[in-house]
């Protein structure tokens, strides 16, 4: 595998709350597994409707959630069908792929009672879209592949804004301290979590 350079002069966008960096080696197992990284990206934005769906239901008498998560859920969705229509455009379909652990171990740091619950659910989500939004834009500055680096400079904005989103709705409920203390563990656990996983080429690997 041909080792990138990450040049730091190139505009790479991360949102301050990430603790750590992506590696090279995972962009260039990104960049060598176009179509794969395209499916997996495909999964991670239907996961993320699915997830904004869960909690308006969960927390269905929330003043206000719905009104920001319903309008969330549908843009994941339409993000979904951006990358399944590059997909359908090269001749492939939309195939089951294997997960990574980063999901399911950052779930698991989910407090069970409320409302701790609540605020680790917004504060989790929001990490997933940070991680995301810089991802994206390394793809977007070094992908070889003119298509998909239009396809994520086309979504660096809305990731960085479901950040927001997600921080606005913890800050909205719950003590500031309490929320930038929570999420700087959060982000430690994260960046944890990718420092043990072993590159491949997953949207979060």
């Amino acid at each position: 595998m041909k080792k990138l350079s990450i040049d730091q002069a190139q505009p790479i966008k991360k949102i301050k709350w990430l603790v750590s960096d992506t590696s090279e080696e995972w962009l260039a197992q990104a960049i060598e597994s176009p179509i794969e990284i395209l499916m997996d990206h495909a999964h991670c934005e239907r996961k993320a409707a699915g997830s904004a769906m869960q909690l308006m239901f969960r927390y269905l008498a929330d003043p206000g959630l719905a009104d920001v998560l319903s309008p969330l859920a549908r843009e994941e969705l339409e993000h979904f069908e951006m990358v399944l229509q590059i997909l359908q455009s090269r001749g492939k379909a939309l195939l089951p792929l294997a997960a990574p652990p980063y999901g399911s171990l950052l779930a698991k740091k989910v407090r069970s009672q409320e409302p701790q619950r609540m605020l680790d659910s917004f504060l989790i989500s929001g990490l997933i879209e940070a991680r995301s939004h810089e991802r994206m834009s390394l793809l977007a500055s070094y992908s070889p592949d003119r298509e998909m680096r239009n396809l994520y400079r086309k979504l660096l904005e809305s990731e960085a804004r479901h950040f927001g989103i997600f921080w606005k709705l913890a800050e909205n409920r719950f003590n500031s301290d309490m929320v930038t203390s929570r999420l700087n563990e959060l982000a430690q656990f994260e960046a944890n979590i990718l420092s043990e996983l072993y590159p491949k080429p997953r949207m979060h690997s």
